[in-house]
């Protein structure tokens, strides 16, 4: 094995841990948050809604299955939600050196010097978690030990027009035409709507889809502040007026909130894993679900025509909202989840099947 260099990790309230280099050994820095999951690293790395963070993963051992081959369907990598790594850096308790899986083409290691991204293992993730849980998301850097950057914030940026397509693509040649706007769409959300007989039309976040003929609006997941996709927000009130059927997933629910009148929040340390419990409001039924989010609804702010979806059974907060007339409803959760789980999948047949009665 390689000798690794020290590299720390420095918190804004003060607090330094040590650890040894891995990827590349470039110096970083972001918003530290942790992720509960015990698999999926490769779709975390590539999420969107990662932009700007340095990600913490507290499951025990990373690297042992590697990095997976880019072979794609449908025009997207089948094993990535993008096409490229968006986090800032990478903390975990114990890196693997050795890795094995059917699918693997590179280890962990090499795929994050390839994409120029930094990561430490050594440092003691439960403490780490545990101190984020007790203060709250804090702004992080990666450094070696002879390098000085300033702390950066990236909610200061509107991060969805990073990641959003730069151009209008075309997905699949089905009866049904979705448009979607992309703020950072996760690849399995495509591969998703891509199983049923739809159209989809993937457009640039601050596009004005309203100039458009469509049967169903999705609006995708991203990262960031909602606040600060003014343009979409805008977008999305003026498609109020009509009854086309309109599904929103993770930012999209705070957009679609927004739009309405409803109002978001900054969220302690966000929810951020593969086992968050919600509750259908209506059915009381509850479901495991995999999110990825720093903001949330503020119940108490929805007007009179708009009512909660679902609700988190750990804090109460807001999951979900639907119009009480009118096929429009959003969920804060990923039920694409990939990897996993897939409880709320049915979720994508409830939007075709309004689409479809719109169509009627």
């Amino acid at each position: 094995m390689e000798k690794r260099a020290r590299i720390k990790l420095s918190l804004e309230d003060g607090t330094v841990y040590y650890g040894k280099a891995f990827g590349s050994e470039t110096p970083s820095a972001g918003e530290v948050v942790f992720n509960t999951a015990m698999t999926g690293y490769p779709e975390s790395l590539t999420d969107p809604s990662y932009r700007g963070q340095i990600l913490c993963l507290t499951y025990p051992l990373v690297g042992n299955y590697g990095a997976p081959a880019k072979s794609e369907e449908n025009s997207l990598y089948k094993f990535y939600e993008s096409s490229s790594i968006h986090i800032k850096g990478l903390i975990v308790s114990d890196y693997s050196f050795d890795y094995s899986h059917w699918n693997a083409s590179e280890s962990l290691d090499e795929w994050l010097r390839r994409n120029n991204v930094p990561g430490v293992y050594g440092i003691d993730t439960r403490a780490l978690t545990r101190k984020i849980r007790e203060r709250g998301v804090m702004l992080g850097k990666l450094e070696p030990e002879d390098t000085d950057i300033p702390f950066f914030d990236p909610n200061g940026l509107n991060l969805v027009e990073e990641v959003s397509t730069r151009k209008i693509k075309t997905y699949g040649s089905g009866k049904y035409k979705i448009l979607l706007v992309d703020c950072g769409v996760k690849y399995n959300i495509l591969r998703s709507l891509l199983k049923h007989d739809v159209t989809i039309i993937r457009v640039p976040w601050n596009h004005d889809f309203n100039k458009e003929e469509y049967d169903g609006l999705f609006l995708t997941n991203g990262p960031g502040n909602p606040k600060m996709c003014d343009i979409t927000i805008n977008n999305i009130r003026k498609s109020f007026d009509k009854d086309i059927p309109i599904f929103g997933i993770c930012l999209g629910n705070q957009l679609m909130a927004l739009a309405s009148g409803a109002d978001t929040y900054k969220l302690k340390y966000g929810h951020r894993s593969h086992n968050q419990p919600v509750m259908e409001l209506s059915s009381g039924r509850a479901y495991i679900t995999s999110q990825n989010h720093g903001y949330a609804v503020n119940n108490d702010t929805l007007e009179k025509e708009w009512e909660p979806l679902f609700i988190n059974l750990n804090d109460n907060t807001n999951e979900g909202m639907k119009h009480k007339r009118k096929p429009f409803f959003s969920v804060q959760f990923h039920p694409e989840a990939s990897g996993g789980p897939t409880d709320t999948a049915y979720l994508f047949n409830m939007f075709l099947e309004e689409i479809r009665k719109f169509r009627m």
